[in-house]
């Protein structure tokens, strides 16, 4: 493998990833440099599992969907593995997943109906939180080596600072938009009826509880129409 060349891409990729507008651009940005700078990589994508549950993000091709699909509907494989909140194993690197019949013996032999010949993944985490995992597949068996995951152990760190960064930002800034979006609906309860601003925001807050509607889509409607009235 050429270094010289992987940290010269490894560096505009972390430029890039710190200059992606939101956190979908974020993990388009990672899976798309995995098939670029890791050796052997036709296909990634990356898992977020909730119970049995899977979240597919940021998937470079119908490979990757089709695979956590599968995984989802059989709740077993390496990557509803890798993404099990609480795992320890950080890598796992399947040369051939015919080995695998044991431990997987519902999704293996449909992995391979796919097409599907080697895989490798990584725990995307950070000092305080676990985010999924990043996938990596070929169509060839004993695609990945040693140094591919070398490779993707660098990829997968930036990864995940990347998109804890982007989440974060994208969340304090849903943040923001929501507290600006009460404040004004507030401001219009007070200059229409005369309230305080502890009673304005009681207005808001029963509204919210009678209609079993979220506050700031209460404050939406009461900004958009001008009126507190359904």
């Amino acid at each position: 493998m050429d270094w010289e060349r992987f940290a010269a891409h490894m560096g505009a990729m972390a430029r890039d990833l710190l200059e992606q507008g939101s956190v979908d651009t974020t993990l388009e940005r990672i899976t798309a440099s995995a098939t670029e700078i890791i050796e052997g990589c036709d296909a990634a994508g990356i898992l977020i599992r909730k119970g049995a549950r899977v979240h597919t993000l940021a998937p470079t091709g119908s490979l990757v969907v089709l695979s956590h699909e599968l995984q989802e509907r059989m709740e077993e494989g390496p990557c509803f593995d890798a993404a099990e909140p609480g795992n320890t194993e950080r890598v796992y690197r399947i040369a051939d997943l015919t080995a695998y019949q044991d431990r997987w013996p519902h999704y293996a032999p449909e992995a391979r109906r796919l097409g599907i010949g080697s895989m490798m993944g990584f725990l995307l985490y950070t000092e305080h939180e676990e985010l999924g995992a990043l996938n990596l597949y070929s169509r060839s068996n004993g695609a990945f080596t040693t140094v591919s995951e070398n490779a993707g152990l660098l990829l997968a760190s930036h990864a995940a600072v990347a998109f804890s960064s982007a989440r974060n930002a994208e969340q304090l800034h849903r943040a923001l938009s929501t507290r600006h979006t009460i404040g004004e609906a507030m401001g219009m309860i007070i200059e229409r009826h005369g309230l305080s601003q502890d009673e304005a925001f009681g207005v808001l807050r029963k509204l919210s509880q009678e209609r079993n509607i979220k506050l700031y889509e209460i404050a939406r409607d009461v900004c958009e129409s001008g009126s507190i009235d359904p």
